[in-house]
């Protein structure tokens, strides 16, 4: 299976990601563990993590994040695959990753065990089970902290109890462009729900990419945070559906036919210009007024982000980034049309 984001083709639900947060029994959370009990804590997991988990997922390999160069940090977190807070903390962390990247498990987060599952599409239920496999297999293993009031200890409390976050990446321009973000954010914040930015908590949304994840994890099951999870996001779904029929159509192809010509021939390109023009570009397609791979946006969404085109070409200055981030944008959608 490839990485996720080559595979974005639904209009508006562009990824599925499940995460469960653990510790383990007797051991301190990692904000009081010194560099030695990383290490520790490392190999304790790696010990316990089973080396393949089957057709769906495949072979799992193990990560020290001291040989991992800065530049590929960051682009594991512009790939999704790490959060920006292991990015910044990683020293003597480990990483057990799946060979597609669908799977990742990070070692001493916030947590010492962060299982991340994630897929594109609606594919939430897949992740869930997955994840749990994971967790299945470590609890085999290792003595996971629990407590039978509690639920699974956390070194945040708001994790307390199932210690998962569930959640979709939507694209929403026609809500964001009608300015009914914010309400939606008010509304389901009252029902156990967060709406946050392309990276979660703290980060700003980008491409009208915005996450939908539980909030509560207290009381409540696992299924029952996914059903709720579902039902509010379909609902968001046909709002954003609704609001796209009702955007005048001339000025939508003219704004979605603008972007495309500019990406077709600019030489200078930011990422903040990029990730605006691909979501007029994305909704275009969406919309049937431009005929590309439904799945490019997305694609060029990622691959396009500073340190993957680091990751790719190699060292370069702000203004020889941009300037090699608009041949790489031009010549993929030159070749698609």
């Amino acid at each position: 299976m490839s990485s996720w984001y080559l595979q974005c083709d639904d209009d508006v639900i562009v990824s599925s990601r499940v995460r469960l947060a653990r510790n383990i029994d007797g051991i301190a959370f990692p904000s009081r563990l010194s560099d030695d009990g990383f290490k520790s804590l490392c190999g304790l997991v790696k010990d316990a993590m089973p080396d393949n988990l089957g057709a769906n997922v495949g072979k799992l390999n193990f990560i020290d994040m001291n040989l991992v160069p800065d530049t590929e940090k960051a682009a594991m977190v512009e790939r999704h695959v790490i959060s920006p807070a292991f990015c910044e903390n990683s020293k003597n962390r480990g990483l057990i990753l799946s060979n597609d990247e669908s799977v990742s498990v990070m070692v001493g987060e916030e947590d010492h065990i962060r299982i991340q599952v994630i897929m594109s599409g609606s594919n939430i239920d897949e992740c869930y089970k997955i994840a749990d496999n994971i967790d299945d297999a470590l609890s085999d293993k290792l003595k996971i902290a629990f407590d039978k009031r509690l639920g699974f200890l956390t070194e945040c409390p708001t994790n307390l109890g199932i210690g998962m976050r569930a959640s979709f990446m939507l694209h929403l321009p026609a809500l964001q462009m009608s300015g009914q973000i914010n309400k939606i954010a008010d509304s389901v914040n009252k029902i156990g729900l967060t709406v946050r930015g392309i990276y979660g908590e703290g980060s700003q949304s980008k491409a009208a990419l915005y996450q939908l994840s539980n909030q509560i994890t207290l009381g409540i099951s696992e299924q029952n945070a996914i059903d709720n999870l579902k039902s509010i996001a379909m609902q968001i779904v046909e709002k954003e559906k609704e609001a796209r029929e009702s955007i005048s159509r001339i000025r939508l192809e003219d704004a979605v036919l603008r972007a495309k010509g500019t990406l077709m021939c600019c030489k200078i390109l930011s990422s903040e210009e990029m990730m605006s023009l691909l979501s007029q570009i994305k909704l275009g397609i969406s919309m049937g007024i431009i005929d590309l791979p439904k799945e490019l946006p997305v694609r060029l969404m990622i691959e396009g982000q500073p340190n993957m085109l680091q990751k790719k070409y190699g060292n370069m200055t702000y203004d020889e980034r941009d300037i090699t981030r608009a041949d790489f944008i031009s010549k993929n959608i030159n070749n698609e049309v």
